[in-house]
This record gives structure tokens, sequence and C-alpha cells, in this order.
């Protein structure tokens, strides 16, 4: 049976939209709309990102900690836009580690210093990287590392799959991407005004008690995620999932974790503001 909530898309003022609800298992629990039709993902592209780069760490070509890109920052600090780099600008407005500034710049920055690290162009370390063995074939990135990629609601469950449940990566350093990175830090959330906190993981960012948020009222606190300027979304719940729930819901115990992918191709505005929240806790609810 389809999570019927999914069909809430044709309710959203978008030319084009598709979704679709994944566990951890890669089983697609409902899909809805063109799902192999190619989307700009804006700033969702930042999690393909920093899994890369989180690849790359694990097999010794970059450290976590080690200085990268702006003066004084880290690894570390552009992945959880706590560099002190300007939003879409190439300079520094305050210390690292001090403020959350949310940073295109930022991510820039960790694909130059990914690609001088391995010497290979950083959408190639990408492919091979990430895409190549998740089977992510409509996926590319021409451009810049914090918001040019182009995929799919296909392929984006496959990726939301391998968080859930790593293949690529150690457990452990998934974990730590999913965990609040310098805690307490405040910031700007775009979009959705000041947080404090405004958590962040490595590349991820996390619910916890944002309000207001992009995700629903009844998303777990350790919901993570990142939605995108070109109105999509891609938000994992590793609380969801209960047994013996409403609708469609599947053996496996309490919180057996859920992912959802939503692209459109409609600028986010208020339109998304006003409609993803109901929408995920449709799909929530179902569950």
């Amino acid at each position: 049976m389809p999570l019927e909530s999914l069909a809430l898309i044709e309710e959203w003022p978008v030319p084009t939209a598709a979704a679709a609800v994944v566990r951890a298992d890669g089983v697609v629990l409902g899909s809805h709309g063109p799902v192999t039709r190619p989307f700009a993902l804006a700033s969702v592209t930042k999690p393909l990102t920093a899994y890369a780069v989180l690849v790359a760490y694990e097999e010794g070509a970059v450290d976590l900690d080690e200085p990268a890109g702006a003066d004084g920052a880290t690894v570390r600090q552009l992945l959880a836009h706590t560099s002190g780099l300007a939003f879409d600008e190439h300079r520094m407005t305050a210390a690292p580690g001090q403020r959350r500034l949310y940073s295109n710049a930022g991510f820039e920055q960790l694909g130059d210093h990914l690609a001088k690290a391995t010497e290979i162009p950083f959408a190639e370390y990408l492919k091979q990287a990430v895409l190549e063995p998740l089977g992510m074939t409509s996926t590319t990135l021409e451009g810049s590392p914090a918001k040019d990629g182009v995929s799919t609601v296909d392929d984006l469950v496959r990726f939301a799959a391998e968080v859930q449940a790593p293949r690529l990566l150690d457990p452990r350093t998934v974990a730590e991407a999913m965990t609040v990175q310098y805690p307490g830090t405040k910031g700007v959330l775009p979009g959705y005004g000041h947080q404090n906190p405004n958590d962040w993981g490595l590349g991820f960012e996390i619910r916890d008690s944002k309000s207001p948020h992009w995700t629903g009222s009844s998303s777990s606190p350790r919901t993570f995620g990142h939605f995108g300027q070109s109105g999509t979304f891609l938000w994992i719940d590793p609380d969801a999932g209960w047994a013996g729930g409403k609708g469609t819901a599947w053996a496996g115990g309490k919180g057996t974790g859920v992912a959802c992918v939503a692209l459109t191709d409609r600028a986010f505005g208020p339109w998304a503001v006003e409609v993803w929240p109901a929408f995920t806790d449709a799909v929530l609810a179902e569950l």
C-alpha cells in the first residue's frame, strides 16, 4: 500500500514535484510524481559534498581538524558552517568557531581543499566516492559543491538509505555527522531567521528544538537533513517508523527510521514555509 500522504505534493503551488519515503534497508515505502526526472538540488547538494569529504577523511586524504580554506578555519568548521566565511563571498566576517554563519563559500573551499589533497577534481571525486558506489547514475555536479548538484528522487533515496545504514562509511563517522558540532552556537537559518542555538552536524542541519522550521511539528529532535533554495529537501528522522502504527507501518520495532525526499522546480519561498511542515506531519502520521 503506497503512502497516500505523498499525494499532497499535487496541492503544492509548483509546476512539478516528486517525493518518496525510504527506509534504512533501501525499501521505498512510497513515491509520487516523476521520480526519475532530474531537478536542480540547490543546497541539497551540500550533504552529498559532505559525504564525499567524510569518505576522504576515512581514506586519510584529509583530517577533520586540519586547516582548510579560510585563515584559521578547519575542515570541521567549514562542514559545520562555523568557519566565519560570508554567505556567498570568500571573505571572513567572524573568527572561526564563534558563530553559525551559513556559507556557500565554505563548501566551495571544501571542494577546493579536497581537490588539492586528492589531486582529483572535486566533481570527479564525488562521482567516484559516492555517486557510482550508490548507483546514483542520474546525479551530476557541474559547478559549485555548495549548490549546483542535479539529481532525481530515485537517486536521492539511495543516498538517504546509505546515510541511515552506511556502507561507504563507518557508522561512527556518520553518527558524528549527525551530532551537533560546536553546541550552543547561534546563527541564522536561511529562510527561518535567527535560531539560538542553530544546531548543525557535519554538512547536515539538525532540527533539535528549532522553531520555526521546515520539518514538521511531529519530527523528532534528532531529525537531520537539508533543504534547498530550488524548492527541495531531504530529511532523515531516526526515530520515525513505529511498528503497529497507522496506515503502512512495518514490522521492525520502535524507531526504525525513515527518510523523505521532495524535489520541485519552484524556488523556495513562503509557499514552502507553509506546506512543507504539514506535509512532513502527514507522512509521519501515516507510518
